[in-house]
C-alpha cells in the first residue's frame, strides 16, 4: 500500500509540473502589417471572384445540359402521345369491327327465329290439317262400319239362298 501511495505521489508531482511547463511555452505569433493583411485580403477577393466565375460557367454548362434533356424529355412524351394517338385508332378501329359483329350477329339471330317461326307456324299448320284429317277418316270409317253393318244385315248370309 505503502508502494501505490509512492507510486501515485510521484507520478502527480510529475504530472505538476509538465503542466506547468506547457502553459509556459506557448509561442506568441508574429505581428501582422497592415500591408501583408491588405495582399492577402486582395488575393482572398481574386480567387472568390474566380470561384464566382467558376461557378457561373457550371451553372451556365449544367443549364444547357438540362435543356438538352428536357428536349429529350419533350422528344419521348411526343412519341408517348404519337402511340398512344396510333393505340387509340385501333382501339376505335376494333370497336367498330365488334359493332359491327353486333349488328350481323343480331341479323343473324333475327333472320334465324324467323325462319324457325315460319317453320313452326308451318307444322303446326300441318299437324292442325293432319288431325282434321284423322277425325275425318275416323268419322268415315265409323260411317263405313255402320253401312258394312247394315248391308250384312239386308244380305242374307250365303248358305241361305
Amino acid at each position: 500500500m505503502y508502494r501505490t501511495f509512492a507510486i501515485f505521489l510521484c507520478l502527480s508531482v510529475f504530472l505538476l509540473k509538465t503542466a506547468h511547463v506547457i502553459a509556459v511555452e506557448v509561442d506568441v505569433a508574429p505581428r501582422i502589417t497592415d500591408r501583408e493583411i491588405i495582399e492577402r485580403l486582395t488575393q482572398l477577393e481574386y480567387g472568390q471572384k474566380n470561384l464566382e466565375k467558376q461557378l457561373e460557367g457550371l451553372r451556365s454548362e449544367m443549364n444547357t445540359k438540362f435543356d438538352a434533356v428536357d428536349k429529350r424529355f419533350d422528344a419521348v412524351d411526343k412519341r408517348f402521345d404519337d402511340l398512344r394517338s396510333e393505340m387509340n385508332a385501333k382501339f376505335a378501329s376494333v370497336d367498330k369491327r365488334f359493332d359491327i359483329l353486333q349488328w350481323m350477329f343480331g341479323l343473324f339471330i333475327t333472320i334465324s327465329i324467323i325462319i324457325l317461326g315460319f317453320v313452326l307456324r308451318m307444322l303446326w299448320l300441318m299437324q292442325k290439317k293432319q288431325t282434321i284429317m284423322e277425325s275425318t277418316l275416323e268419322k268415315q270409317k265409323e260411317e263405313l262400319a255402320f253401312i258394312r253393318t247394315l248391308i250384312e244385315k239386308l244380305i242374307p248370309p250365303k248358305g241361305v239362298l
